[in-house]
């Protein structure tokens, strides 16, 4: 009875992000609601025997995975709100971009920065710096939504052949199941479904996007600084992890730490109204809210034991099948806990098995707004991306998903 009902509140959760637009009820409202309350009846009415102890030791584990996202998610949304608001961003798309471009071009330029720039930051910065690129054009709802649809599908097939790119990528390494050279096989695959994607959203766009550059703005030495400082955090992130094993969430707060310093001591000559530090009062907390909303579900989900019985997949299908699937399961289920519970299921693989379902739990998620990181902040900044106007891309993604995943799988005879 207890399984039913936790399981009926998820289903309800999910159901009332969809109607969203309609109901017009925020979802990081819902989310938070059923999320707390499905935990509340854990404790209340412990599953599979468990003790309270159990479900304590669940949660703490849980809010552990939410708090490490949240302050990361807060790091770089500060970042990002100092540059936005500042009009860093616009200035640079001023000085590299033309006065016009086509619409079709704009589009492979996109998912060329999205896809690179998740190779060497993680998925969550690069899409906040992809959409902020975007949003600064003034672009059509509808056009703007392909846009965030195409850089939701880059970000998330950029970091799969990166230990350092995506987590479920980093726990099969870590496993023993592939190694850094077999994972650089994805990058050709990955880049393909990409393009094809790209192709495929820009068929019926045939306009021209003008720029309204005006006079080019003056940036301050300050702004640069920052900027330098972000970078310099996001390529700290990638070598300290690969070479110490430091956390990311760890390198963030003392990039964020030394951006609050250095502004400290630039400005500290200048009458400014804003300090630097009021910048964190910019960022969108309903993103934040989600998160913890989404992952409290998922986490819920997980102890009902629903994620458990997806690994039965393997007794009926064929691996490479079954993978397939898992990657489309994986954009209604965290990919985290799925890939963890297929590795303590210690399912027996080839290494061209592992690296198709290496790039199918990467990327599977972009088949829903909500089945990533990315995607879930796209919906929470493009105000017309919404869950059933993401669904309308749906065909376009399954085409670009699938070619990759037969790409990878392909790649992986060379191994």
């Amino acid at each position: 009875m207890v399984s039913a009902l936790i399981l009926t509140l998820i289903a309800v959760a999910f159901v009332l992000i969809v109607v969203e637009d309609v109901i017009h009820v925020n979802k990081a409202k819902t989310t938070l609601f059923f999320g707390t309350l499905c935990w509340i009846i854990l404790f209340i009415s412990p599953l599979h025997g468990h003790s309270v102890d159990h479900i304590k030791h669940e949660l703490n584990e849980n809010i552990l995975e939410i708090a490490t996202l949240w302050l990361f998610l807060m790091a770089a949304m500060t970042f990002v709100a100092y540059l936005n608001s500042k009009g860093f961003i616009q200035n640079l798309v001023q000085r590299v971009l033309p006065s016009a471009i086509s619409e079709r071009k704009l589009m492979f330029l996109i998912a060329g920065f999205a896809f690179l720039f998740s190779s060497i930051s993680d998925n969550i910065t690069a899409t906040l710096v992809s959409l902020a690129v975007v949003m600064s054009l003034k672009l059509d709802g509808r056009k703007l939504v392909k846009y965030a649809t195409l850089i939701i599908f880059a970000v998330n097939s950029g970091g799969v052949s990166l230990i350092t790119g995506d987590v479920t990528t980093l726990m099969i390494f870590l496993a023993d199941k592939v190694t850094i050279g077999n994972l650089l096989l994805l990058v050709a695959p990955a880049a393909l479904s990409v393009l094809i994607l790209a192709t495929l959203l820009s068929m019926k766009m045939n306009g021209t996007v003008t720029f309204s550059l005006g006079e080019k703005k003056r940036i301050e030495k300050t702004d640069i600084t920052i900027a330098a400082i972000f970078l310099s955090t996001i390529v700290g992130t990638l070598t300290l992890s690969v070479m110490y094993q430091i956390p990311p969430l760890l390198t963030f707060l003392f990039g964020l730490s030394l951006m609050f310093l250095t502004a400290q001591f630039l400005m500290r000559k200048k009458d400014v109204n804003k300090k630097i530090i009021d910048f964190i009062r910019e960022i969108e907390y309903d993103t934040l809210l989600f998160f913890v909303g989404v992952l409290l579900l998922v986490g819920a989900l997980k102890e009902v034991g629903v994620l458990a019985q997806f690994t039965h997949l393997y007794e009926v299908l064929a691996p490479n099948q079954a993978n397939y699937l898992m990657g489309l399961l994986s954009a209604a289920v965290d990919n985290v806990p799925l890939t963890a519970a297929l590795l303590k299921a210690d399912i027996q693989m080839d290494t061209q098995n592992w690296l198709a379902f290496t790039y199918a739990t990467g990327v599977g998620g972009s088949m829903l707004v909500i089945g990533s990181a990315a995607g879930i902040i796209a919906m929470s900044k493009v105000r017309d991306l919404t869950f059933g106007s993401y669904l309308r891309n749906t065909f376009y993604l399954l085409i670009a998903y699938s070619v990759g995943y037969v790409g990878s799988y392909a790649m992986g005879s060379f191994v």
